[in-house]
This record gives C-alpha cells, structure tokens and sequence, in this order.
C-alpha cells in the first residue's frame, strides 16, 4: 500500500507542477518541500489555494508562514494517501471547519478560524 501511496504522490505532483507551469503568473518558490505556485487564476483551485501532492497552487503574491505550514501538512497528507486524496478530502466535506484534512492542518493556521 506504501508504493501505491508514493505513486499517487509523485502522479499528483507531477500533475500539480503541469497545472502550476500551465497557469501560473508569478513566482516559482520553495517553502521546505512545498513548491508554490502564486499567480494562478482563481477559476484553477479553490479557495486561496489548493495544494496538490507536493504543489501549492495560488493566486495570492505572498502567504503568512502559518499557511504555508498547514500546507506542509496538507503534503504529508498526500504522502500518506497518495491519489486517493481528493477523493478522502471530497468525502470529509467542503466545510473546512468539519473536514478533518482541514482540522488535521490546523484551522487557525489556514485561515478558517481567527485565534481568540
């Protein structure tokens, strides 16, 4: 199952660096093992980003740190489950306040809650 999972991962990435190359007007950046991809056009993900395998696709010129770091999670995420993810993800819901990829990442840091 771990070669299966490590597959989808790689497929994924490969997939999430293709749509970032593709769409993707401003800078190419690392963050850790997260490459992100700011300048995308809103209509190519969801929310203020999405992240695919080890891709965070973005249309934002900067993030906070904590973001970047819930997105670091998000890799893991993919790491663990490989392409399986987005079906996983589509299954724990769009609220992000009960989907539990989202919890796992941490809310506050994804800017779903602010800090009390």
């Amino acid at each position: 199952m771990a070669a299966r999972a490590a597959l989808g991962f790689r497929a994924a990435t490969a997939f999430g660096a293709a749509w970032g190359f593709l769409w993707s007007t401003g800078r190419v950046e690392r963050y850790g093992e997260l490459v992100i991809f700011r300048g995308m056009p809103r209509w190519t993900h969801a929310r203020g980003g999405v992240c695919v395998g080890r891709c965070y696709l973005t249309h934002a010129a900067s993030e906070r740190r904590a973001v970047l770091e819930h997105e670091l999670v998000h890799v893991a995420q993919w790491r663990r489950h490989g392409i399986l993810m987005p079906f996983l993800y589509a299954l724990a819901g769009r609220d992000p306040l009960r989907n539990r990829f989202e919890i796992e990442a941490g809310l506050e840091a994804g800017g779903y809650v602010r800090r009390a």
